[in-house]
């Protein structure tokens, strides 16, 4: 800036009168030149570093980038140069509003270069997480970062001008108030689907409990997708239940497949009393250890839990491999326990009330003398 001004004073020297037409079409034309040979020798200065960043793996794909600055310059020093030849010929109301429209139109490089940064974060973190969650959140900052910065845009160019925009952001509160109350409940949803993407107590494909299911279908299904609204859970009826990311966050979350796809399955299964435990135990879990999907390690287990009205009540403990065999693992060995119980004579009991009938016979009734 001070080789500029001192440019403009030697150019003043040699011409005289520093307000005549001459002087102010010489500083016209003088910027004009100067604009160009910047623009010439900052386009150069990008082009280089394009090249120089094509060796670095995180900024391979920063052509947008690059691309958006050039544009950016271009804008700046565009609007910079008719700014500046407003004002040497007094024109300061067109000069503010070049000043307002560059601020304006510099926001549309500065949603493209924001864009190309968020996309190669993506990269370098998306790509090294097995979860699909980060694409939500990513996303989201897609479709807003573009919409504050136009925002930002508008009230800076606005405030440039000189109107004030006080009563704008008032009116856009109490504003921003109604519509709160009257969608409360998406508002809430939506708040909701943020707290599950950022806390993230399950991740798609993940099996969950599920407490909205139709009465007599199955209770518990795989996440298909977490919105920001509400989240989708198929079944495994193949129904897909839509539960609002409000009621998710209100209630306990049953994950059966967060840290591994194993787990532990209980069955209670019930004897008489007069049954031999040691025999009875020993078949269930023989039985148990015919079944493929169930782990040796930890070993099966069968545990007397109480004394019944009725019968020994044994809880038989597994583990299986794959989370997604709990039902199928409780109807094999339940089934399987039954017919080996048959076969060796062993009996499930279940409740008896026994009836007596006792007749009685009425004595004669007393003469009456």
């Amino acid at each position: 800036m001070n080789a500029w001004n001192t440019i403009q004073q030697y150019f003043e020297t040699l011409t005289g009168d520093a307000s005549s037409y001459s002087i102010i079409f010489a500083k016209g034309l003088m910027a004009i030149v100067f604009a160009t040979l910047l623009w010439f020798l900052l386009k150069l200065l990008l082009a280089f570093l394009h090249r120089k960043s094509q060796n670095i793996e995180i900024l391979q794909d920063s052509a947008v980038i690059f691309k958006s600055l050039r544009r950016a310059i271009t804008i700046v020093l565009l609007f910079a140069t008719g700014i500046y030849i407003f004002q040497i010929l007094g024109f300061w109301m067109p000069a503010k509003i070049l000043r307002s429209l560059m601020l304006f139109f510099l926001a549309a490089p500065a949603v493209k270069i924001t864009s190309a940064i968020l996309k190669v974060i993506e990269k370098r973190i998306v790509d090294k997480t097995e979860t699909d969650v980060d694409n939500v959140i990513f996303d989201l900052l897609n479709r807003f970062a573009g919409v504050i910065i136009y925002v930002i845009a508008i009230i800076l160019a606005l405030d440039l001008l000189g109107i004030n925009v006080m009563p704008f952001i008032a009116g856009a509160g109490v504003l921003g108030i109604a519509i709160g109350f009257a969608a409360k409940d998406t508002l809430s949803n939506l708040i909701a689907g943020v707290l599950l993407i950022i806390d993230r107590p399950f991740e798609i494909g993940d099996r969950i409990e599920v407490w909205t299911a139709p009465s007599g279908s199955s209770t518990w299904g795989d996440v298909i997708d977490i919105g920001i609204r509400a989240t989708r859970i198929k079944t495994t009826d193949n129904i897909v239940i839509i539960i609002p990311n409000n009621e998710i966050m209100k209630r306990d979350i049953i994950n059966y497949t967060s840290i591994s796809s194993k787990i532990r399955v209980r069955i209670n299964i019930g004897v008489a009393y007069d049954v031999n435990l040691s025999k009875a135990k020993k078949i269930i879990l023989d039985i148990a250890d015919t079944i493929d999907w169930v782990a040796k390690e930890p070993e099966p287990k069968v545990v007397v839990r109480l004394f019944g009205e009725s019968s020994v009540d044994l809880q038989v403990r597994v583990w299986i491999k794959n989370a997604r065999k709990r039902m199928d693992t409780i109807s094999e060995i339940t089934d399987r326990v039954k017919e080996a119980f048959d076969q060796h004579g062993i009996e499930i009991p279940y409740p008896k009330r026994d009836i007596v009938i006792t007749h009685r016979q009425d004595s004669p009734a007393p003469e009456n003398k």
